[in-house]
């Protein structure tokens, strides 16, 4: 009967360390010395060809020479011997490799040939595959340690209930070190190096239903494998464990597309940071909020998409250094709110002293007594008004921790969720917190980046996922082609026709003058940049001198004729395919001038009509068409129709769509709908 994986991977009966080496104190060497330091309980099989002992123990020249075939081969030998090992591990059956080398697909062409090769010997074998260029994968309950990180050479491990992957080897040494200096444990850790086999996400979703794993930290250098990702995530919502993530990339350098102002405005990290949202992952944005807040995402639940916007109270014994955190959660879009009356009176009433209507919650040195922070803690985590409580305490921390400090510990089962940051260098308060479950932080920017994390987390959205079998030719689409496509999903456009650009007498038109004419060919994109429109065609002598224009500026043979359009605003609509997450769709402030203001908002595709709302009122520039300060409100609800319809081109019957761009959108006067004037679609 074949093992589950998590078994094989995770607590095997039985391991192979191909490569070991008789030198502990090399990278080879170390995997048979942590396992025997570490006390697994399984068998352990050694095997160097060109020794016949390795650390005192007998070696094996192979694989085939084993007594029986080992559920777990942990692969530290070169990378021509790894290729060879894993060919060997495939032809056997062993059920789980994992691969340490390097010299795969981040080396270039020949890494990359590797690689196919090894999917190739995999294919129809049985085996998995972890890596390569993983180092290791560590189960601390199991006393389980396939790896060759030195930071394992750590003794006192502590197990916790966290499961840790990783992308980079050298995190999980990471994980285990910072976590044992904050008291937070791990119960296993995985580096997953290239990916080739196994990922991230069928790795956590093999220890989904371990009831010793209460959640998921992930470091992520890429969104390979998105799917399998998102539904790992999908299911760890379902059984109530959190995940938080540490995304490398968020620089503003864009994943730029040939073609439409949606590549460039929807960047790599863009796409990144809404891929997690839409999964349910909460992602943070320093080592230290990875590292410290899991504690609090596990008492803080996923919010649906839409709710109100979440309320923190801070409360403190030193204005100073609450402010400190204070700042880092007002650049991350969290507003602190201030008490009501009621709850001042009753912080009044508890505790003795008489705080400052703000919307710090100032207890000055007072603070530092057991009664009134206890006092106060009892009051805030009963007040209506706040979801989380931030406590920052000052010096009294470090010396005197039953003072300030100990009045957290006893409220660690309130209602409401507790976050402490203590100011000064204080290890055994933060001990004494870890140790009662109360979530707690080094660094204000920590705290903030965690609480950040905890409270925009939202409940993952379930999409509409259907295999394609269409596909598409990679042409370009002319704009009359594109709005026939459109057509097919329900986005609105002008009337429109196609005249010959050489016509000597004026065409009938379906429309009244002025009109705009537009240069009408596949291998044009952007016309206006090329002088291939003109807008206000007053009559039939006009538009015969606009074609020539544009015939002369762009060498086209037709034009396309629309009605002017005027309406209160514009906006981009836009859909593409992502190479790592799949469709997309983008609403935007529309106009020429989109790349520059970069005002958008992201989702997967296809998107409904709830998250199409809550998109558009993420997109600032559309604030002044919701009716801002008396002006004439727009018709956003047409909007969001328009971004719904844009966005099943990801299930539409139809071919398969590469990218998709509505620019501008025209937003008429609430009620009179929203028309598209320029379209843009390249097939797959």
């Amino acid at each position: 009967m074949t093992k589950p994986l998590a078994q094989v991977l995770l607590a095997p009966q039985s391991v192979a360390i191909v490569g070991q080496s008789n030198d502990a104190t090399k990278t080879a060497g170390r995997p048979l010395k942590y396992l025997r330091q570490a006390g697994f309980a399984g068998r352990i099989y050694p095997i160097n060809p060109r020794r016949d002992e390795v650390l005192g123990e007998k070696a094996w020249p192979s694989l085939k020479d084993l007594p029986e075939l080992p559920e777990h081969a942990y692969v530290v030998a070169s990378t021509d011997a790894t290729m060879e090992a894993i060919e060997e591990c495939a032809r056997l059956g062993v059920p789980v490799v994992t691969a340490l080398a390097n010299g795969f697909g981040e080396t270039g062409a020949e890494g990359v040939a590797r690689e196919a090769r090894i999917r190739q010997l995999l294919k129809d074998s049985g085996t998995r595959l972890v890596g390569p260029s993983s180092l290791g994968v560590v189960d601390l309950r199991h006393k389980a340690l396939f790896t060759a990180n030195a930071a394992f050479d750590e003794p006192d491990l502590p197990v916790g209930r966290i499961f840790a992957a990783s992308h980079s080897g050298g995190m999980i040494g990471t994980f285990l070190s910072r976590g044992k200096a904050r008291g937070i444990g791990f119960a296993g850790l995985v580096s997953v190096g290239n990916e080739v086999d196994l990922s991230i996400g069928e790795i956590c979703a093999a220890v989904l239903d371990d009831p010793g794993i209460d959640g998921y930290v992930l470091f992520l250098e890429t969104l390979r494998k998105a799917g399998a990702l998102r539904a790992f995530a999908l299911e760890a919502a379902k059984r109530g464990k959190p995940i938080l993530a540490y995304k490398l990339g968020r620089s503003a350098a864009a994943r730029e597309l040939a073609v439409s102002h949606t590549g460039a405005l929807a960047g790599e990290d863009d796409v990144a940071d809404m891929f997690l949202k839409e999964c349910g992952i909460a992602r943070v944005e320093t080592l230290e909020g990875l590292i410290e807040g899991f504690p609090l995402l596990a008492r803080v639940p996923a919010q649906p998409s839409g709710s109100v916007t979440p309320r923190v109270a801070v409360v403190t014994t030193t204005a100073g250094g609450a402010t400190m955190v204070v700042d880092p959660l007002a650049s991350r879009g969290i507003a602190i709110e201030p008490p009501t009356p009621q709850t001042l009176a009753l912080i009044k009433e508890a505790t003795g002293v008489e705080v400052a209507p703000a919307r710090l919650i100032d207890l000055t040195l007072a603070g530092a007594q057991y009664k009134v922070m206890k006092g106060a803690l009892d009051v805030l985590t009963s007040a209506p008004e706040f979801d989380l409580i931030v406590v920052v305490v000052g010096s009294s921390a470090r010396f005197y921790p039953d003072l300030a400090v100990k009045p957290i510990v006893d409220s660690a089962s309130a209602a409401k969720p507790i976050a402490a940051f203590l100011v000064p260098e204080a290890p055994d308060a933060l001990a004494r917190l870890s140790a009662a479950g109360v979530p707690n932080f080094h660094t204000p920017e920590a705290c903030a980046d965690a609480v950040a994390a905890a409270l925009k987390r939202r409940a993952p959205r379930q999409i509409d996922v259907r295999p394609r079998t269409a596909t598409g030719d990679g042409r370009m689409l002319d704009e009359l082609e594109a709005y026939a496509l459109l057509d097919q999903v329900g986005v609105p456009h002008a009337p429109s026709v196609a005249v010959d650009a050489g016509a000597t007498a004026a065409p009938a038109l379906p429309c009244p003058y002025p009109v705009a004419a537009k240069a009408l060919s596949a291998a044009i994109a952007h016309k206006s940049d090329m002088g291939g429109v003109i807008l206000n065609v007053a009559d039939g002598a006009a538009l015969l001198e606009a074609a020539r224009k544009i015939r002369q500026a762009t060498n086209v043979d037709r034009v396309l004729v629309q009605p002017m359009t005027r309406g209160l605003g514009e906006v981009l609509i836009g859909y593409r395919i992502d190479p790592d997450v799949g469709p997309i769709v983008m609403l935007a402030a529309g106009g020429i001038l989109a790349e520059i203001h970069r005002d958008r908002s992201l989702r997967l595709a296809p998107a409904d009509l709830g998250e199409a709302r809550a998109m558009i009122g993420e997109v600032a520039a559309l604030k002044a068409l919701a009716g801002y300060r008396g002006r004439p409100a727009g018709d956003l609800d047409a909007v969001a129709h328009a971004l719904v319809a844009l966005s099943k081109l990801a299930v539409h019957d139809g071919p398969a769509v590469a990218e998709a761009e509505v620019n501008p959108l025209i937003v008429m006067p609430k009620g009179q709908g929203a028309i598209a004037v320029d379209a843009l679609v390249k097939l797959a």
